[in-house]
């Protein structure tokens, strides 16, 4: 078990990891012109713009069900009605949804157990999570980036 003083600080690093990964990856949406969103390199993978939300739809669905987020309220995300502006800002708005809900969740809760498809997990690693799936899929984004010869964004880390 950690000492006290190393639990106060996942949440505080955390979150400057999670505003550092959103500016990275709003900089890769805003990479793509909006005439290739529909962009994927296979059949069977999602397009660019799909790829962004469901990013957006998993933040949501963890950061409501396991940090007690407020339900998001945003535009529907229904694709073939939305551009590329209200994709980056429906994505901006998650990342913005988690950040709040992790700013009022005392340290202490992550050691709680919670239900998950996956089985039985404590909220640490559904934090873990979260930033997991994002880098996932960025990753996948970046791919998609350089398949249609533009320069992916620096790498933001830290």
């Amino acid at each position: 078990m950690w000492p006290v003083q190393s639990q106060d600080l996942v949440i505080p690093a955390f979150l400057e990891k999670w505003e550092n990964s959103k500016s990275y990856l709003v900089a890769i949406a805003e990479a793509m012109p909006p005439e290739q969103y529909d962009f994927r390199p296979t059949e069977r993978q999602m397009g660019f713009q799909d790829q962004l939300l469901h990013i957006k739809n998993n933040m949501v669905w963890l950061g409501t069900t396991y940090f007690n987020a407020q339900e998001y309220k945003g535009k529907r995300d229904d694709k073939s009605k939305l551009t590329k502006e209200e994709t980056i800002q429906l994505l901006a708005e998650g990342f913005d949804m988690v950040s709040t809900a992790l700013k009022n969740t005392p340290t202490t809760v992550l050691k709680e157990k919670v239900a998950f498809f996956a089985g039985d997990k404590i909220k640490l690693q559904i934090l873990n999570l979260l930033q997991d799936h994002v880098t996932h899929h960025r990753g996948q984004l970046i791919v998609y980036l350089n398949l249609n010869n533009i320069e992916p964004p620096k790498y933001v880390g830290w």
